[in-house]
């Protein structure tokens, strides 16, 4: 890709947010620029729209004192308005800070009170009651804004009345960010302690989105489709549909919950997508689920996908596509797998990416098989979000080379470090635990154990905290066990057990869309879903599952107990983060008696 980190830098020089901001606006003023379901009616606003009403609102934080070096916390579904309030406070010099929505009152005082947040902008009166009792110990907190009317109360500002202000003049407004001023801090999960606020300047983002835009080669971006569903306190989101989008001119629609992702694509057919693995997962599961009942459709769906699987090799190699497989090929997709993808809403797709978490092989090869251009990236807050990808030459099982520019080895104890013009500013007020992953010439330490091969393609092979080490002392890496049962169908979740244990068990998660169809197929019947989970051929099924797991790794990591479960681990819950991840601490405290059935 050839491109270093020095070149990315000097080409992006003097480039912050707003800039992009303003030349999307000027390039394509009557484009649209986000989009959103209002109860059955599609609403639009357009680049100008956009940026009239961020400059409006601009001019009503810069009246409440609001300016440069301020922090203006958020707390806002994925919706049109969190773009302009993002925008809207860079545009005045302050940094905007998103809260997970999730958030209790406790956490948003800590996040708010770390950052010492000056107002906060939030959508109705279940966050606002969150903000008001954090409040009461946050006294730089002056400014609490609604956008839903209906929960203003007391001293909390209308959203209508604060973009009802005089626009400010965006020109000026864009040059009052300083490439090294931050655009964002980006709170990470508190697993070994309180969060820690990943520090992002306009000049990370400038050079990682300039990075991506390379890594994408001859795909074409520019003015694309995108859907904004993941949280936008998360790093994926926010620079996947507002970073991009702003320097790509990207036409996002917003969805509001992320579990209706899978309804608005057929309606949007994005050309962008980027989701976690959980959401691939449950797209394959529901395409399994709609051809089991019949099993000659299945079969006609199995024989297209072996075509495709042989056709996207060839592709992610480069190589000539045989004459004989094209053909077969061609009457395969039109017979059999471009109406699915049709059907999903995912047919004109320029680039799918999964991320945040390990995808299975074999639902990312059921996707790329299917004739999506699927491709997995890797990356941390602290890295802006990407550190490798390849969206086009995809090698199974790796998450790419590394980005234009960034540079990626491995320490003498196979942990990932990195360093580039994406990597933060070190973690606010928090100089220890920044010198921690950040050392004195720039490179950052993941906490990740990985492999690269010879081409430089990357494998993670797990975080180095969460290594299993059993009690005799074998490290085992828990991500690849867990990555190789969920390929079985009747498998949603897994997490695998075993540090200080005997021997490796598991708890498995069964599919709330798959195993109800998978039991009525084979013949199994049952008076609730409740009772699946306790049904000798269900268990019988996953017993294979659990041996043909076991067949890929060393006897010492092999599953020798499990338990399976119905209840389906939803984001951000005791078991999963808001996006996806799972929470081991959470599951096993929740889970510890049947966790310890397996040990007894």
């Amino acid at each position: 890709m050839g491109v270093t980190s020095k070149a990315l830098t000097e080409r992006t020089a003097g480039r912050t947010v707003p800039r992009a901001f303003l030349d999307q606006v000027r390039k394509r003023p009557e484009g649209v620029a986000l989009r959103w379901l209002d109860g059955e009616a599609w609403r639009e606003w357009t680049w100008s729209d956009y940026a009239d009403r961020a400059a409006r609102l601009a001019g009503s934080l810069a009246e409440g004192g609001i300016g440069p070096g301020d922090r203006v916390v958020l707390m806002l579904r994925n919706s049109p308005e969190f773009h302009v309030a993002d925008m809207a406070a860079l545009l005045v010099g302050a940094t905007p800070v998103s809260i997970y929505n999730s958030s209790s009152a406790d956490q948003v005082a800590f996040i708010a009170g770390n950052c010492g947040a000056r107002a906060a902008l939030v959508e109705d009166a279940g966050y606002l009651e969150k903000v008001l009792t954090a409040r009461t110990f946050l006294p730089e907190l002056r400014h609490v804004a609604a956008v839903d009317g209906a929960a203003v109360t007391g001293d909390v500002l209308a959203w209508d009345e604060l973009v009802a202000h005089d626009p400010i003049d965006l020109e000026a407004a864009a040059r009052v960010a300083r490439p090294s001023d931050l655009a964002t801090v980006i709170y990470t999960s508190g697993t070994t302690g309180p969060p820690k606020g990943v520090m992002i300047d306009h000049a990370n983002i400038a050079w990682t989105v300039s990075s991506l835009r390379l890594a994408l080669g001859d795909l074409d971006p520019e003015g694309s489709r995108a859907v904004s569903y993941l949280p936008m306190a998360h790093i994926a989101e926010r620079m996947t549909s507002h970073y991009m989008g702003i320097e790509l001119g990207y036409e996002v629609t917003t969805c509001p919950e992320a579990s209706a992702v899978s309804q608005y694509l057929p309606q949007v057919r994005p050309q962008m997508f980027f989701a976690v693995p959980r959401v691939w997962e449950k797209i394959e599961a529901g395409v399994r689920a709609a051809l089991g009942a019949d099993s000659d459709r299945a079969e006609a769906f199995e024989q297209a996908l072996d075509i495709g699987g042989r056709v996207a090799e060839h592709r992610a190699r480069g190589a000539e596509i045989p004459a004989e497989l094209g053909a077969a090929f061609e009457q395969a997709d039109a017979a059999g797998l471009r109406p699915v993808r049709e059907l999903l809403g995912l047919d004109q797709l320029i680039s799918a990416i999964s991320g945040a978490a390990p995808i299975s092989r074999g639902v990312f090869e059921f996707f790329r098989a299917l004739g999506i251009p699927l491709s997995e990236i890797y990356g941390l807050s602290e890295t802006s979000g990407p550190m490798t990808w390849d969206p086009s030459r995809v090698r199974s099982g790796t998450v790419g080379r590394a980005i234009p520019g960034e540079d990626v080895r491995l320490a003498t104890d196979g942990e990932v470090v990195c360093r580039g013009g994406n990597i933060f500013r070190g973690y606010l007020d928090e100089p220890t635990r920044t010198a921690e992953v950040l050392d004195a010439v720039g490179w950052f330490h993941t906490g990740d154990i990985g492999e690269l091969d010879e081409a430089g393609y990357l494998r993670i092979v797990d975080r180095k905290k969460e290594l299993i080490i059993t009690a005799g002392g074998k490290n085992i890496s828990p991500a690849n066990l867990e990555a190789a049962l969920k390929s079985h169908p009747l498998v949603g979740q897994v997490c695998v057990i075993g540090d200080g244990r005997p021997f490796i068990s598991a708890l498995l998660v069964l599919d709330p869309e798959a195993a109800p169809v998978w039991a009525s197929t084979h013949g199994v019947e049952v008076a609730a879903a409740s009772e699946l989970a306790e049904h000798p051929e269900i268990r019988a099924e996953l017993e294979r599952a659990v041996a043909g797991a076991n067949e890929h790794f060393s006897r010492v990591e092999q599953v020798k107990r499990f338990v399976v479960l119905c209840d389906e681990w939803l984001p951000d819950s005791e078991e999963l983060t808001p996006t996806m991840k799972l929470k081991r601490r959470g599951v096993h405290a929740k889970y510890a008696d049947e966790i310890e059935s397996m040990y007894r």
